[in-house]
């Protein structure tokens, strides 16, 4: 035997092996790959594996999220305050920025703050990678607006907004003035 048709039988087989075989994941496919950088990983450090991967988008888009909101609450709390947060327990007017949180009532607020934030992310908040992708939590909103290009938009403005708020503590820190001061209004 060994003639032309036990030759189509492995061809056939063969064939069939690449069609049931899993598509190979590949990091500079995923969302977040976009123009003028496309993939950028000079130093190489990017995860290999995607369950890691995952891992490491989620906490990106987490801290892009955050940082998106503090970039904003930088900007605003210059212009608006809460009530009962423009004067500290002595009568006198409450900083803003970084220069209010160890006056009262900024530093109970703070708090406050940080209580709330650690119950969401540690109890309400969880990722479940096996069953989606990192970050998605849908769209609550009905807005149909999960798609790719607005998931490259969030990712891209989450990293812009990570080196704004930097950027804005760090100069706080250095001049002692707030976010709208520090453009000289």
């Amino acid at each position: 035997d060994g003639g032309e048709g036990s030759t189509k039988g492995i061809g056939a087989a063969a064939a069939a092996a690449v069609k049931e075989a899993p598509k190979r994941w590949l990091a500079f496919e995923e969302v977040g790959v976009t123009e003028p950088l496309l993939f950028w990983d000079p130093l190489g450090i990017c995860p290999k594996e995607e369950k890691v991967f995952s891992e490491f988008r989620a906490c990106e888009l987490k801290h892009g999220r955050v940082a998106m909101m503090a970039a904003l609450g930088a900007v605003v709390q210059h212009f608006i305050r809460f009530p009962g947060f423009d004067r500290d327990n002595f009568g006198e007017p409450l900083p803003a920025g970084l220069a209010a949180i160890p006056n009262t009532p900024a530093s109970f607020g703070f708090t406050v703050l940080l209580s709330i934030a650690a119950f969401l992310e540690l109890f309400l908040w969880s990722e479940d990678f096996p069953k989606k992708e990192a970050g998605n939590f849908g769209d609550p909103l009905g807005l149909n607006q999960y798609t790719r290009d607005m998931r490259d938009r969030e990712l891209n403005n989450g990293r812009f907004a990570m080196f704004a708020a930097a950027g804005i503590l760090a100069g706080e820190l250095a001049t002692g003035k707030d976010a709208v001061q520090q453009l000289g209004f």
